[in-house]
């Protein structure tokens, strides 16, 4: 007589599992080891936190008022930098998209550019413009635009890989050539995704252009360099929130946009 089925089905070991999880938590706590991050020195230090803690309470909210010319500039450079990124990105997602350059000469060195701007942190760029163009906030634009490139060409050629086939093989079939196949076959397909991007890096960038200011690049960073300088916490605080509040509309506004475009 047959075992009844729920007899003959055992349930697959879970040695790989278990055994991958180790090998993560093995090369977790190496690290760990091995760059000196030691928790017990952050519980050494947790009176020294918590008296920053502190003295942060209550926020100078009247910090607002001289800070918002500030956050105004940091605004405008997350604008313009997202702005000439996501322009700049347009020819280059076209570049590493395997569907629309075909030949592997094309894309695959395309793709490592991309991955080279994508590689430097936009606080590094910063810093580098401001010491060619000067501490001013047109070095914090040059290093937005070149880090929304990277976040704008990523996210977007691969958008471009995933649209659907059919229209573009019926426009080969009547003979459209590739300027047509890109223009009414690919754009209208990825268009939403790409605007999608655009408010998401001009979210990220608000964030960034928020600290671009420590390495002289204009902005509110120059504030929150001030006050950290002159320990005067409380105004820290209140940078935060204003940054906060700043954010929390930005994301707002790009959210109801993202819902009507797709």
């Amino acid at each position: 007589m047959s075992q009844p089925l729920h007899q003959q089905l055992t349930k697959p070991p879970k040695t790989k599992l278990y055994t991958t999880l180790l090998l993560i938590l093995a090369v977790i706590l190496t690290s760990a080891w091995y760059i000196n991050a030691d928790p017990r020195i952050f519980l050494s230090n947790w009176d020294n936190a918590l008296d920053i803690i502190i003295r942060m309470f209550p926020p100078d909210v009247t910090f607002f008022i001289e800070a918002t010319p500030a956050m105004l500039e940091t605004i405008r450079m997350a604008l313009i930098g997202t702005t000439f990124g996501a322009i700049l990105a347009i020819p280059i997602l076209f570049f590493c998209a395997a569907n629309v350059a075909t030949p592997i000469w094309i894309h695959q060195p395309a793709r490592i550019a991309l991955n080279a701007l994508r590689t430097v942190p936009d606080i590094l760029l910063a810093a580098i413009f401001a010491a060619i163009l000067g501490f001013n906030t047109l070095a914090g634009i040059v290093a937005l635009s070149i880090f929304s490139i990277g976040v704008i060409g990523k996210l977007s050629y691969e958008a471009v890989e995933n649209i659907d086939k059919g229209p573009l093989e019926s426009m080969t079939s009547v003979g459209a050539n590739k300027i047509q196949w890109i223009v009414f076959g690919v754009v209208p397909q990825m268009l939403p995704q790409f605007t999608s991007y655009v408010l998401y890096t001009l979210e990220i960038n608000v964030r960034a252009a928020a600290i671009l200011g420590i390495v002289g690049a204009g902005g509110i960073g120059r504030l929150y360099t001030n006050s950290l300088n002159t320990f005067q916490f409380d105004q820290v605080l209140a940078l935060i929130l204003y940054t906060l509040l700043v954010v929390l509309v930005i994301d707002f506004i790009s959210l109801k946009i993202r819902e009507r475009l797709i």
